[in-house]
């Protein structure tokens, strides 16, 4: 299974209103589930026969993540309506610039063109370079370097004018 399969098979369960789905092969196991505050999803790679003693690690440290996201979520919309909200595709670790050596790919105050590369987020050890679907000003960033994000989290406020 793929990183773009994983991903396809979050939004359609986000989109399903299915409170929990469990899918299990070979070498991966998925539990995705979804409550009316909050969205973990679970992915495991291993041997079947090594599954019991890593799942408790796997489920503790997800459970920990989304209480960080919920107290930022919300503070984007009531800011300004008027922005648009670049958020995340895919769940991983959000990096602002390529390497530690490099750059910052995007400053607040900066201009964007639709296709810059805004961000990088790491998945699976795949670092996804997250490409601007619009054009615009950064007003804020609203993600720390180097943190964990959820899938649909908001990343940057643009300002469209």
């Amino acid at each position: 299974m793929d990183l773009k399969d994983i991903q396809n098979l979050i939004k359609f369960v986000a989109k399903s209103g299915a409170s929990e789905v469990k899918l299990e092969t070979d070498d991966v196991k998925i539990t995705i589930k979804t409550g009316s505050d909050t969205e973990t999803t679970i992915v495991q790679q291993v041997p079947m026969q090594a599954q019991m003693p890593v799942q408790p690690q796997m489920q503790a440290a997800p459970a920990a993540a989304p209480a960080p996201v919920a107290t930022e979520a919300p503070a984007a919309p009531a800011e300004d309506s008027k922005y648009i909200t670049i958020k995340s595709p895919i769940i991983g670790t959000f990096y602002r610039k390529p390497s530690p050596d490099k750059p910052l790919f995007v400053e607040v105050g900066q201009s964007i063109a639709e296709g810059d590369v805004l961000c990088i987020i790491e998945a699976m050890k795949l670092f996804n370079e997250i490409e601007s679907e619009v054009s615009g000003k950064i007003v804020k960033i609203l993600v720390d370097d180097a943190s964990p994000v959820e899938f649909d989290q908001p990343l940057f406020l643009v300002d469209p004018s």
